[in-house]
């Protein structure tokens, strides 16, 4: 199942099963040093960032690749909500002119197939960006177990794209998520989002994972990138 597809299957449900990406929304929100007025956001969807927004500000642009989060995505006069891969030449297109406070991004851009690439055309645009991206160390020990690799980046390949463009301060935040019995931990994996494209719960994984992980949690590692300076 591709990225974009495992979010959308589930778009109604997401809400209920993304515990850990709300967490981190509201933190990315909560630290920052000042209330911006012009906003980009990739990977918006339904609203996570936005929601925790507690001041008027001036333009919002909210980018996600699912046409279902993007249609559950709060909507307002100043709000410009579009369905992009940030990936794509036509999402640099779209921003190519724009000029921003600030560019947020929450559980998203670790799924880039170039991240440094989005790096340097964001720096373009903004003075600013606050992100925090899931690291392949998430579900760590399911993939010790089925002997797959993580289909996200790694935390050094994540510190490498953004440092080619800006100074930053970087943390990064094991989270564990516990569980009352397996059936709910391997639903929240499916539903999640975060297992993307990873192809670790095909049947005969899933089997050996059942039977072998003896965790009653998951494991999410996550990134937390505040820019100070472009180089």
């Amino acid at each position: 199942m591709s990225v974009k597809n495992q979010f959308s299957k589930y778009a109604k449900e997401y809400k209920n099963h993304n515990i850990i990406q709300q967490i981190v929304a509201k933190s990315l929100v909560r630290e920052l040093k000042v209330q911006p007025k012009r906003v980009l956001e990739l990977g918006c969807g339904s609203g996570q960032v936005y929601n925790h927004f507690s001041w008027e500000i001036d333009f919002y642009k909210a980018i996600d690749f699912s046409a279902s989060m993007c249609e559950l995505h709060p909507k307002d006069k100043n709000i410009e909500v579009k369905c992009f891969d940030f990936d794509s030449k036509e999402f640099l297109d779209e921003i190519k002119d724009d000029s921003y406070d600030i560019v947020l991004s929450s559980s998203a851009l670790q799924w880039s197939k170039d991240l440094s690439k989005i790096i340097k055309h964001l720096s373009y645009i903004t003075k600013e960006i606050n992100a925090v991206l899931f690291t392949s160390n998430t579900f760590k020990t399911i993939q010790e177990i089925t002997n797959t690799k993580s289909p996200i980046l790694d935390e050094n390949s994540i510190k490498e794209a953004f440092s080619k463009y800006f100074k930053c301060e970087f943390e990064t935040i094991m989270y564990k998520l516990e569980f009352d019995n397996k059936k709910d931990l391997f639903d929240y994996i499916k539903k999640s989002g975060v297992s993307g494209a990873n192809e670790a719960l095909n049947f005969k994984n899933a089997k050996k994972l059942y039977k072998e992980y003896n965790l009653n949690y998951l494991e999410f590692e996550v990134i937390f990138i505040k820019t100070i300076s472009k180089l």
